[in-house]
């Protein structure tokens, strides 16, 4: 049977990377995955054999010591990443969403100074929107940036920060009037600063800590946190490409690529979910024969395989239509709101398979199940995502009478 999920026009190199990167999940990741994951216990060692790889670099250009390639390239290697450990897919995500913010819209000595060292993996990036009232409300950000002097000074508190404890450079959007008169639309008053610090919890730098761990129910291993400025005071040349009021525009540029990541990682769930669903399914005997041969789980396989297939067709448009040039948020929405909703089915679908065992945390389907939700809020809810698909088909299907 040919392997579910292939991409068809893949160069010789992308197939070497992909064969590369499959070859190091099964290794170095499925083996130690759970027994990680349920000591919450971060995945250094499989960190560290990424970095070897040069995935951290995996779309830094070249000229800055990275790899140089495309959002699809990374999209299928996040995809078998997040097959193995969906926690390891968001350590490289947020890192990825910095660096491509940095590409994209920093200045020649913001690129220069960081992307080099994030493309070696010795700088690892977190970006940070969200606040503890805020949820997906984005405009309505309360923590500030005062300017005084050549210096700016941050007051505020974010939330869900991904590797908040472990990055060593952040990137936080906060609102910034000077410079914007009142009664300026929110979006065009933020700011996003890159924020250096040391890894670690408690104050990593002044005016600036990171809390403990938020203990979550799934998507453990990989630390999420708050993070609080009281006075932490940023040098005019670290606001991200070196005007302020475009932060808004910046970061929205990175979550729609992290919206193909997302889908990315639903795809490689929802894969290693089919796989163990359909392995167990001719393991286990009920009645006098493989419970596969009972046409109840022939019809779930079915809709597994398919709703597989059907993810990742969707995460691969969207990935290549952002390598085009062309605007995707259409088409990253529709993949990440599918991708995410699918996986969710296909890995109750092989935990129902499983039966009982499913419940037991000796079985790796367990974990898969606690992990799914997560996808279903992360870079933004299925209702956010069927806004945006909405108002883009209006735009598209504009009728006119």
């Amino acid at each position: 049977m040919a392997r579910l999920a292939q991409t068809a026009g893949l160069t010789d190199i992308q197939q070497e990377i992909l064969s590369t990167v499959r070859d190091f999940v099964d290794k170095e990741i499925i083996p130690v995955a759970t027994e990680l994951e349920h000591r919450d216990e971060y995945p250094q060692a499989i960190v560290d054999g990424l970095k070897e790889l040069g995935l951290f670099g995996l779309m830094i250009p070249e000229e800055y010591g990275g790899l140089g390639e495309s959002l699809l390239t990374y999209a299928l290697c996040v995809e078998e990443i997040a097959r193995g450990w969906m926690s390891v897919s968001g350590i490289i995500n947020t890192h990825f969403i910095v660096a491509y913010m940095l590409k994209q819209h920093g200045t020649e000595e913001q690129k220069e100074y960081f992307l080099p060292r994030m493309a070696a993996g010795d700088v690892r990036g977190a970006f940070s929107m969200s606040e503890p009232g805020l949820g997906s409300d984005v405009s309505a950000i309360t923590s500030k940036a005062v300017k005084d002097g050549d210096d700016y000074v941050l007051n505020g508190q974010k939330m869900w920060l991904t590797n908040g404890g472990t990055s060593t450079l952040v990137a936080v959007l906060v609102r910034s009037d000077e410079g914007h008169p009142e009664g300026t639309a929110p979006h065009k008053s933020m700011t996003t600063f890159l924020v250096e610090k040391e890894p670690g919890f408690g104050e990593v730098r002044p005016g600036l800590t990171i809390p403990g761990k938020i203990d979550k129910m799934g998507y453990k291993g990989v630390d999420t946190t708050e993070l609080i400025m009281d006075g932490l005071r940023i040098p005019a040349n670290r606001v991200l490409g070196g005007v302020t009021g475009r932060g808004f525009y910046q970061m929205m540029d990175g979550v729609e690529v992290g919206r193909v990541n997302v889908a990315a990682r639903g795809c490689g769930v929802a894969q290693r979910a089919f796989e163990l669903g359909v392995r167990y399914a001719q393991q286990r005997h009920t009645f006098g024969k493989q419970i596969a041969q009972h046409q109840a789980i022939q019809f779930k396989l079915a809709e597994m395989a398919t709703k597989v297939e059907a993810a990742h067709a969707m995460m691969v448009n969207a990935a290549r239509k952002k390598d085009s040039g062309e605007r995707n948020d259409l088409e990253a929405g529709m993949a990440k709101y599918l991708a995410s909703e699918y996986c969710k089915e296909v890995v109750e679908d092989a935990f129902r398979i499983h039966g009982g065992y499913g419940f037991s945390k000796e079985y790796e389907i367990e974990r898969l199940y606690r992990e799914a939700p997560m996808l279903l809020i992360g870079e933004g809810t299925a209702e956010i995502q069927k806004m945006i698909i909405g108002r883009r088909l209006l735009e598209e299907y504009r009728f006119q009478g």
